[in-house]
């Protein structure tokens, strides 16, 4: 997997691990950084399509779906799933790295905790 979605300051940032740290800050640019992240795939495979700001993935699966209608793929047309929020970090990683993952995550959607709220070690610690 070479694109990874961190969490910092409350907002989403994507990097492409394939790039080199800067040797002054030892930190990667980053490709995104955005508020709330969407992530556009296929219903029945879990395939990722597109990922990023939710302005820019609601208007590709607009489109997607358009052009499919007009060529008669009304099935695929309708197979594209856009999920927006704030979406955990990891679930959001596991999208990309792993094949048809996004299925999971949307029948998993009402149960998963809101993107922003980290959890850390102290907080399993003193519920153990």
């Amino acid at each position: 997997m070479h694109l990874h979605y961190e969490l910092k300051a409350g907002s989403y940032y994507l990097y492409d691990m394939r790039d080199a740290p800067s040797k002054v800050t030892g930190e990667r640019r980053f490709k995104l950084k955005t508020d709330m992240v969407a992530i556009a795939f296929d219903l029945h495979t879990g395939e990722v399509h597109q990922h990023g700001s939710p302005t820019r993935i609601q208007s590709w699966a607009r489109h997607q779906r358009r052009r499919l209608r007009a060529a008669g793929a009304l099935t695929q047309a309708n197979d594209i799933v856009v999920v927006s929020g704030p979406l955990p970090v990891d679930e959001l990683n596991k999208c990309l790295g792993i094949r048809g993952y996004c299925r999971r995550l949307l029948k998993r959607l009402p149960t998963l905790p809101h993107g922003k709220l980290q959890r850390n070690n102290s907080t399993y610690k003193a519920a153990a």
